[in-house]
């Protein structure tokens, strides 16, 4: 069955984590911005060569391009989509709904990660991750089994965030309150919120979202 659905959270609420083990498990398309606008720069299109240009100008990526981003997505097909970091807002969550209602698409759910925020801080500033693999640890809960070298390829380059910090962190989550957090009564108000605790173990998370898809 095809699932398209939304995950929202704070900034180090394990979004990704979730969404690249949906991919994993499920086949569905992950969605970040952040990797559609990487790809189109260096895609050559004509979409390509609009976001290259607003980047270079050191430009704000506007909504439409993004839309323009997600509806090319949306066309190579795939086994249900994940909306990582979009939207952010309202006026892009009413953007999103009406793509999906032109191309004949439904949300099926709308994912909220709940996270206490002093909790979340630990989490982030702890956070380190692997430079060769991707893979992700930390200083508390997940340390590397010997030190300065990753567990999983052995490399020894592993390096942290230079936003991985309390100050940091803090000003992302008042962004994300001002502008992202409105989102959740919006689709609260349209039936299609579920919540999970974002802080649980990995594997918890990925029960409980799983139970939701099945609601």
């Amino acid at each position: 069955m095809t699932i398209n659905i939304i995950l929202l959270g704070p900034p180090g609420a394990g979004k990704g984590t979730q969404a690249r083990r949906l991919v994993e498990e499920r086949g569905m398309v992950q969605l970040s911005t952040g990797d559609m606008l990487r790809a189109a720069r260096s895609s050559g299109t004509e979409m390509g060569r609009m976001v290259a240009g607003v980047m270079d100008r050191g430009e704000l990526v506007t909504d439409e391009i993004v839309i323009g981003l997600i509806r090319e997505q949306l066309a190579s097909g795939g086994n249900g989509f994940i909306f990582d970091g979009f939207p952010r807002t309202l006026p892009q969550a009413d953007a999103l709904g009406a793509l999906l209602a032109e191309t004949g698409m439904t949300l099926d759910a709308v994912i909220e990660m709940q996270v206490d925020d002093e909790a979340l801080v630990r989490r982030i500033t702890g956070r380190f991750t692997c430079g060769n693999c991707g893979e992700v640890y930390h200083d508390e809960t997940k340390p590397t089994q010997v030190p300065g070298t990753c567990d999983a390829c052995g490399s020894t380059n592993l390096m942290r965030r230079a936003d991985d910090n309390a100050d940091s962190l803090k000003t992302r989550l008042l962004e994300y309150y001002k502008k992202t957090s409105p989102l959740i009564g919006y689709y609260y108000a349209k039936d299609k919120l579920a919540q999970v605790d974002g802080l649980a173990e990995m594997d918890e998370v990925s029960s409980q979202i799983a139970a939701a898809l099945t609601a």
